[in-house]
């Protein structure tokens, strides 16, 4: 393969991932109220990030890198809690506990094989269907213009969430392949040329933002480490390795490269380094991304030389405040509309991971509900277990956390506790980005 092609595919497994990849900060930035200023930064440092946990997870060494073609970014099961623990706790704990969840991982890595039977897919996806859950009013305040907007809710940011979610409807139905996949992106950059022609896109952070900057470790401030912060990453870097292991078996599957516990190793510990690095840089924890694999199996290109230019395209852009600065130009409403796309699909998701668990059992059925039901009532009444002892609240003061801790527990009752033969139905995983 010539390096034109390379090249070429590179660029594309760029484009596969890059609305995933720029979503995340802008959603939890605009969450926080970060100034448009911390926006760039923040959305060109996670791009750099991805680039390197790419690079780092591509190749293979002795301690690091799992040496199959995977694109890694931060996954959405993460914004929620990043945004609870932002909201509650500061920044700077935010850094701290993703800091700490990586050294975690780093620290279990050669035994997480082995913790793996504590998150079977009604784990696994119960917790994905309460992120899930958690993340649509995100979406629904940003399509009304943002909360506490001045023009919330009124008639031109209505129409414009709702023309980018059409847009990006009619791209999915009428489209395949590649096209289809980048619906989301070619949905918000359509969305914003409507929004631009409306007199409601402000071009001044293209104008202001410099060509070239340096990335600038603990931008945002010092860390601070919050056991409830920590405790609730951890959680979702648990969810997240359970979900990077089907992706590195599928991979393994259509590259033909076998894997073993040593591999495995290696890929978790490619991810809990990544997400110290991200923590130290003021990014954010990062895992592989599974429209990348589609791409690979949609193109029958499978070398990991196109992903290890992925890599460096994505570092060299990280590098361009000017390119991060776009992204951020993108009207509230129309991030609205695509958001309620993906935060819905990662909704389906769980439900798609739960569905033949529960049918599979009425134990799993009552997990689920249980899990689903304590988890989503703590984020809608977060101050429901305020009388409890702060040693007992950092667990249920959190409804991911609360309804996590929930499903694992109801999960050992039910299903391992007397149970002498693990059901291998028990390893499947599906993937949430």
């Amino acid at each position: 393969m010539n390096k034109a092609k390379v090249v070429t595919l590179g660029i594309q497994h760029l484009l596969a991932m890059y609305a995933g990849a720029i979503l995340v900060p802008i959603i939890i930035g605009g969450a926080l109220k970060f100034s448009t200023e911390q926006m760039t930064y923040l959305v060109a440092i996670d791009i750099l990030m991805c680039g390197i946990a790419t690079i780092v997870q591509v190749m293979r060494g002795k301690l690091f890198g799992i040496g199959l073609p995977v694109v890694l970014g931060c996954t959405f099961t993460a914004v929620s809690p990043i945004i609870a623990i932002g909201s509650d706790k500061g920044v700077g704990a935010i850094y701290g506990a993703i800091i700490a969840s990586g050294i975690i991982v780093i620290l279990i890595s050669g035994i997480f094989g082995k913790l793996v039977k504590f998150f079977p897919p009604i784990v696994t996806g119960s917790v994905v269907t309460i992120i899930g859950i958690s993340l649509i009013p995100v979406a629904t305040n940003n399509m009304g213009g943002g909360q506490g907007a001045a023009d919330f809710g009124s008639a031109s940011n209505i129409t414009l969430a709702i023309l980018t979610l059409i847009i990006i409807l009619l791209i999915y139905r009428f489209t395949t392949g590649f096209i289809r996949s980048i619906s989301i992106l070619l949905g918000l950059v359509v969305g914003t040329i409507i929004a631009a022609f409306l007199g409601k896109v402000d071009f001044s952070p293209v104008n202001e933002a410099s060509w070239l900057h340096m990335v600038e470790p603990f931008y945002f401030g010092t860390p601070t480490f919050d056991v409830s912060a920590i405790i609730t990453m951890t959680l979702v870097a648990m969810v997240s390795l359970v979900e990077s292991s089907g992706v590195y078996f599928a991979l393994s599957d259509i590259t033909k490269t076998p894997i073993n516990s040593k591999d495995l190793s290696r890929g978790y510990r490619s991810e809990g380094l990544a997400s110290i690095i991200g923590g130290i840089f003021n990014a954010f924890p990062y895992t592989t991304f599974s429209q990348n694999v589609g791409l690979i199996k949609m193109t029958g290109v499978k070398e990991r030389r196109v992903i290890f230019v992925t890599g460096i395209l994505l570092v060299l852009l990280g590098f361009l405040p000017k390119v991060a600065a776009l992204t951020t130009i993108i009207p509230t409403a129309v991030l609205g509309g695509a958001m309620l796309a993906m935060f819905g699909m990662v909704v389906t998701q769980g439900i798609a991971m739960l569905a033949p668990e529960i049918m599979r059992s009425p134990e799993n059925a009552m997990v689920a509900a249980i899990s689903i039901g304590l988890g989503g009532g703590v984020i809608m009444v977060p101050e429901i277990f305020a009388v409890l002892p702060s040693s007992i609240s950092v667990l249920t003061s959190n409804g991911i956390v609360c309804g996590s801790i929930t499903a694992i527990i109801l999960n050992i009752v039910f299903n391992m506790i007397g149970i002498k033969k693990e059901d291998p139905m028990h390893t499947q995983t599906i993937k949430v980005d």
